[in-house]
């Protein structure tokens, strides 16, 4: 009769146990789901700035001085670059990592002395310091100088709007990955306990 009340007491435990990891689990995931889907609005609102920004900055400058035709064509460095490494999260399977180097770019091909920003894709973890800091540069002013020596300062607004978005779009990116990890945990827990 002991016995039987004490497995019958280690096999609920066991149960409660692994109701828990999944409990962690799903709460991972929704936890990820709510950040992703609150980094797409914050992608959204902040397109939307600086596509106003823009229109704004042509209407003060003219049209004729911010249009297509006054881009130069020709193959040049990229500014900005995107790295993607390997990174192990919480024991689980290696997920991949995105980083963005900004403003570093020699003749070389090597990046030299940029911002290397590595926006991890682990939850929650926003650093809202790293998103709003403004980078002097000489790339930077150089980028705009085909629009003239005096640019409209909403033309260095649209130019940051557009910089954050891409620092969005690379914290989306990792938040995917992390959301499509805790998804595949979550379904490896409910066919274990299905099966």
């Amino acid at each position: 009769m002991m016995e039987d009340q004490e497995e019958k007491g280690n096999a609920e435990n066991g149960i409660g146990r692994q109701k828990q990891v999944k409990d962690e689990y799903l709460l991972q995931f929704l936890d990820s789901l709510d950040g992703y889907l609150t980094l797409l609005d914050s992608l959204s609102s902040t397109l939307s700035q600086g596509w106003l920004e823009l229109a704004s900055a042509r209407h003060a400058m003219g049209a004729s001085r911010i249009n297509g035709a006054l881009l130069d064509l020709k193959v040049h460095a990229a500014a900005t670059s995107l790295k993607v490494s390997e990174q192990d999260v919480d024991s689980m399977e290696s997920q991949p990592c995105f980083t963005l180097c900004k403003w570093a770019s020699s003749d070389n091909g090597e990046r030299s002395s940029g911002e290397e920003k590595s926006l991890s894709p682990q939850l929650r973890h926003r650093n809202n310091s790293q998103l709003s800091g403004i980078i002097s540069s000489p790339q930077r002013q150089k980028s705009l100088s085909v629009f003239g020596v005096l640019v409209s300062p909403k033309l260095r607004s649209a130019q940051l709007s557009f910089e954050r978005a891409l620092e969005t779009l690379v914290e989306i990116a990792n938040l995917h990955t992390t959301m499509l990890s805790m998804f595949e945990q979550v379904h490896k827990e409910l066919e274990n306990t299905n099966g």
